[in-house]
C-alpha cells in the first residue's frame, strides 16, 4: 500500500494534536473579517476550513492536492457553504477572487514556493492578506529528528533510508522567509519562528508523527528505490521505541517543533 496523505486522511483530524492549536494561533493573527472571502490553502481534512466558514459569511474554498483529504473534508463539511478542490499551491488559478489566504501546516510541502506564491499574490485582491505556519529548519522537530536518525542507523533499516530523498521545503531563518515572501510582492507584516513545546506519551507522540510526517518518509515517492512492507513496519517499530526513550522514566516526551508564523499583505 502506497503510504501518502491520501492513506491517512481518515485518522488526520484525530492525530493532528500539534497542527490544530496552531493553526488556532494563525486565524487569531489574521483577524479574518466577517465578509471576507477565504481561501484554506492545503487545507487538508477541512477542520480550519470549517472555523473559517464560522468567522465568515463570504466564500470559503479549500483545495488540497490530496482526494483523500477532500473527500474526508467534504463529508465533514455538508450543509456548510464551502467550496472544496483538489489542486495544489502550484495549480492555483485565479485572478483577486480572495480577500485571505489560509495556509496552515502545508507551505513546507509545496515543491515549487516560488510558484505557489507568486499563485497566491495573483489569487489576492489588493490589500488581501496571507497568513502561514508551517514547520521550520530543518530540524524541525528535534524529536522527529533524532528518532528517524535511529532509522538510518540501523542495520536493518539504514541502507534502504539512504535512498530518501526529504519532500519537504524549510529555510533557517526568520529573515529568510520574509526575503522570500517580499520578492514575490507581499509586505510582511509577522515573521517569526517559535520553538512550541508541548508534553504527550510515546503513544501520541508516535500518533502525531504518523498524522503527517510519516507521509513523507514511508512515502514511495520519495525514495529512487523500492521499500516494501518490511521495511514500513521496521521503521514504525525502530521510531516508536524511539519516542519511548525520550520519555525515559517521566513517561512524557517534551515534543518540540520550531514553527513559523507568517503574516503578510498584497501590496
Amino acid at each position: 500500500m502506497k503510504i501518502d496523505f491520501s492513506t491517512i486522511a481518515a485518522r488526520y483530524e484525530a492525530h493532528s494534536l500539534v497542527q490544530m492549536p496552531a493553526a488556532d494561533l494563525l486565524l487569531d493573527l489574521l483577524e479574518i473579517g466577517s465578509a471576507d472571502d477565504v481561501l484554506d490553502l492545503g487545507c487538508g481534512s477541512g477542520k480550519p476550513t470549517r472555523k473559517i466558514r464560522e468567522i465568515t459569511r463570504g466564500k470559503v474554498v479549500g483545495i488540497d492536492p490530496s482526494e483523500g483529504m477532500i473527500k474526508e473534508a467534504v463529508e465533514k463539511s455538508r450543509g456548510m457553504g464551502i467550496s472544496y478542490e483538489v489542486g495544489s499551491a502550484e495549480e492555483l488559478d485565479c485572478e483577486a477572487c480572495f480577500d485571505v489566504i489560509f495556509c496552515n501546516s502545508a507551505f513546507q510541502w509545496f515543491s515549487d514556493p516560488e510558484r505557489a506564491l507568486d499563485n497566491c499574490s495573483r489569487a489576492l485582491r489588493k490589500g488581501g492578506k496571507l497568513g502561514v505556519q508551517a514547520p521550520a529548519k530543518k530540524v524541525y522537530s528535534p524529536n522527529f529528528v533524532e528518532a528517524v536518525q535511529k532509522v538510518a542507523e540501523d542495520p536493518r533499516t539504514g541502507e534502504v533510508f539512504s535512498h530518501f530523498k526529504a519532500p519537504w521545503f524549510f529555510l533557517e531563518t526568520e529573515a529568510a522567509y520574509r526575503e522570500l515572501f517580499e520578492k514575490h510582492g507581499f509586505r510582511v507584516l509577522l515573521a517569526k519562528i517559535e520553538s512550541v513545546k508541548t508534553a504527550h506519551t510515546p503513544e501520541e507522540v508516535f500518533d502525531i508523527f504518523s498524522g503527517a510526517a510519516v507521509a513523507g518518509y514511508l512515502n514511495r515517492d520519495c525514495y529512487d528505490s523500492e521499500i516494501d512492507a518490511g521495511y514500513v513496519e521496521t521503521f514504525r517499530e525502530i521510531v516508536k521505541e524511539a519516542f519511548v526513550r525520550q520519555a525515559g522514566g517521566q513517561g512524557e516526551v517534551n515534543l518540540v517543533f520550531n514553527r513559523l508564523f507568517l503574516v503578510a499583505f498584497k501590496e
